[in-house]
């Protein structure tokens, strides 16, 4: 077993959560073919994005409580177990519904990661020590949306898009007995909750009327959101508007990672020396720097790649920057409950992301415009939030009194 505190147990739960971003990234060069091969249009295309983040939304307000009680790892392990099912179900899918319908299923199932890992650095760490420890978990699981792209191109052009979720699948199996040999339990038996529907209805209320929850998971959500919007149109932008060849879209894609990754390095190395509240303003008007740039490029009809892969790497860093920050503020009040609050948060953020999803998909025109106002919006959207809730009602050991001076 590996030690809870060990790089090693950083590196395991990262690529736990990461499953959701490979299920979403990695077969994004592949929604053209699969229009093709399905005869579906690009708004039921774009429902397998959106149904899977509504899924994500709505499994974890049950997996969180469930772990909660039970602890991580028998909800992480079944939860993969379910995952692997659904991807070889998308696999044999002969028409859209049915992959619509195994989409929702991988993210009853995929949820378990995302939401189990963010309460395991919440029961291991303090708050403070979380925001770091969080902005490096999410660098080393960044590199899982970098390639999945390219790989998804890589097996679209050898063996077709079927074997995009068979790799999924065969991915979710191996982290299932990785975590059952390797990982330890996280959550100490003195804060197991109850199942009771009082239990369960009293922490959701604490949890939903706490202002600094409310703050940085709004934030948190937009942003996210902005991010989504990208994901959800950029193979039709890239790929149908400017002529990108689908094996070529990895590569594009990894230079918006970069851009991620590089902003959680930025808030590894400030948080040494600053609150992560001055870090989190900085974050955000990065991200309204570039969604800013990319509409006004849009409004202006200047339509070329560079006109929004530059912008989004610029927005992208703002996003490693605010992430981290936003997901420990969080967690920060409700250390006997992490596992329900972390389902809330994910719940909220998946919720908001997959709205806007849907919007780019309902209103796209075949350019870049959209996805370009969507960003932006997002991007002013969250920085708003942060300015009225956020800086108002900072979280359990963030405040300004109990830091080191800047």
């Amino acid at each position: 077993m590996l030690a809870l505190t060990s790089v090693w147990t950083t590196i395991l739960l990262a690529a736990a959560v990461a499953l959701g971003p490979l299920a979403t990234d990695m077969y994004l060069p592949a929604l053209p073919s699969m229009g093709a091969t399905l005869d579906a249009g690009t708004d039921q295309l774009q429902l397998t994005l959106s149904i899977f983040m509504a899924g994500f939304a709505l499994a974890q307000l049950v997996c969180g409580p469930l772990a909660d009680r039970f602890g991580r790892k028998p909800i992480m392990i079944g939860g993969f177990g379910l995952f692997a099912l659904a991807s070889l179900g998308c696999a044999l899918a002969t028409d859209i519904e049915t992959l619509v319908l195994c989409r929702f299923l991988q993210a009853l199932g995929g949820s378990a990661g995302p939401v189990l890992g963010r309460a395991a650095i919440r029961d291991i760490y303090t708050p403070r020590e979380a925001a770091r420890i969080m902005a490096i978990l999410a660098s080393i699981m960044a590199l899982a949306p970098a390639i999945a792209p390219s790989l998804g191109g890589l097996l679209l052009g050898g063996f077709g898009w079927a074997s995009i979720f068979i790799a999924l699948g065969v991915y979710a199996l191996i982290m299932t007995v990785v975590i059952a040999v390797g990982m330890p339990e996280p959550l100490k038996p003195a804060n197991r909750q109850s199942l009771r529907i009082s239990n369960l209805l009293h922490n959701y209320r604490a949890i939903g009327i706490d202002p600094s929850f409310i703050g940085y998971t709004l934030t948190n959500s937009l942003v996210f959101a902005g991010l989504f919007a990208f994901l959800s149109g950029s193979s039709f932008v890239l790929i149908e508007f400017f002529g990108v060849k689908a094996e070529y879209f990895g590569f594009y894609f990894a230079f918006v990672v970069a851009g991620y990754i590089l902003g959680n390095l930025i808030a590894v190395r400030l948080g040494r020396r600053m609150l992560p509240d001055q870090i989190l303003q900085r974050g955000l008007t990065v991200s309204v720097i570039g969604g800013t740039v990319m509409a006004g490029l849009a409004l202006t009809e200047v339509f070329h790649v560079s006109a929004v892969m530059l912008p989004q790497v610029v927005f992208m860093v703002g996003v490693g920057m605010v992430l981290p920050q936003t997901m420990a503020g969080a967690l920060a009040n409700f250390p006997r409950m992490a596992g329900s609050a972390s389902a809330v948060f994910g719940c909220v953020q998946m919720t908001v992301a997959a709205l806007v999803g849907l919007l780019v998909g309902h209103l796209h025109t075949g350019t870049s415009l959209v996805m370009a106002l969507a960003i932006a919006a997002c991007a002013l959207a969250a920085l708003t939030v942060y300015r009225l809730l956020v800086q108002r009602y900072p979280a359990q050991g963030f405040e300004p009194a109990t830091s080191a001076t800047a």
